[in-house]
């Protein structure tokens, strides 16, 4: 018996469709239309195709989205002012800059540039620490995706074991503090695992939820897992296959055949996580307009 696809793309609608719904509710009662500006820097073609999926969500759930493209040499100063003028813009209730910038701009003093009341990204020293504390307001968009899919598949995490590959700020730290939290959707065991970890695979095999973000394809075998776990699968690795029309592939860090022998459930890549973490971002944003209506645009 095979694993239970869990199907990102068809829980992401349902989130928009939530998120529309607010978004309509914020226009008819408060005159307010939710505003995401995205800062894109140079013309990466993967980025650039993020970024646009990224305004046309917005636009999709009537929310204004708008691209902000800067040229790859854009100094720091310059993109500072542009982070500056979009936090006392009224227009925009979120802003978030594309990673990675170029190796002469420090990302660190960008992010932390931006208002933490606008930071739909959850990346600000101060939004992490709310998280950290057990007090979160945004939670970076695939944790927070990551945690929608397990409870709209029942698969709730409280009280089982996590195991979560890779500690980036971005997934495996915000992810594991999520998951932890004493509260709806999280109250789980955690651990941490990195490619450094001894006995790895001892650890995997405890898992009841696997939660894969170490950039490695097909990384996770079906050796390291024990039956009926929970995969969620944050990896997207682009490998050569000449036999595609553009030349590649996208896979997970998973290998999906043999794992999806053993596991209950099992995210796919791609139509897993990433609908799933733009559809959150609308969420961070449509909050954060909710938020800054009762609030006077201050930092904190």
């Amino acid at each position: 018996m095979g694993a239970k696809l869990i199907d990102g793309k068809k829980i992401a609608g349902q989130i928009r469709n939530e998120v529309s719904s607010g978004v309509l509710e914020m226009k008819r009662k408060h005159d307010i239309e939710p505003g995401l500006a995205v800062i894109l820097v140079g013309d990466d073609p993967a980025s650039a195709v993020y970024v646009r999926n990224k305004e046309r969500d917005a636009n999709a759930v009537g929310m204004n989205g708008e691209i902000f493209n800067l040229p790859d040499n854009v100094s720091e100063e310059d993109l500072l002012s542009l982070v500056h003028q979009l936090n006392m813009d009224t227009a925009f209730h979120g802003i978030l800059v594309q990673m990675p910038l170029p190796r002469e701009i420090d990302e660190n003093r960008i992010i932390s540039a931006i208002n933490p009341l606008k930071d739909v990204d959850g990346l600000h020293p101060y939004n992490v620490g709310l998280l950290a504390s057990g007090n979160p307001r945004f939670i970076p968009a695939t944790p927070a995706g990551i945690e929608q899919m397990l409870l709209r598949t029942d698969n709730n995490p409280s009280g089982k074991h996590v195991v979560v590959l890779g500690r980036s700020n971005i997934v495996g730290r915000p992810v594991a503090n999520l998951l932890s939290l004493k509260r709806s959707g999280g109250n789980a065991t955690v651990t941490v695992c990195h490619s450094g970890t001894y006995n790895l695979c001892d650890i995997t095999r405890e898992a009841d939820i696997l939660i894969t973000a170490i950039g490695r394809p097909k990384y996770v075998t079906e050796e390291m897992i024990t039956d009926e776990v929970v995969v969620i699968d944050v990896g997207i690795n682009r490998i050569e296959n000449p036999s595609k029309r553009s030349g590649y592939e996208l896979i997970g860090d998973v290998d999906f055949r043999g794992v999806s022998r053993k596991a209950s459930a099992i995210t796919p890549v791609p139509g897993g996580v990433g609908p799933m973490t733009i559809a959150m971002l609308l969420s961070n944003t449509l909050r954060a307009a909710r938020d800054l209506k009762h609030s006077n645009g201050s930092h904190v």
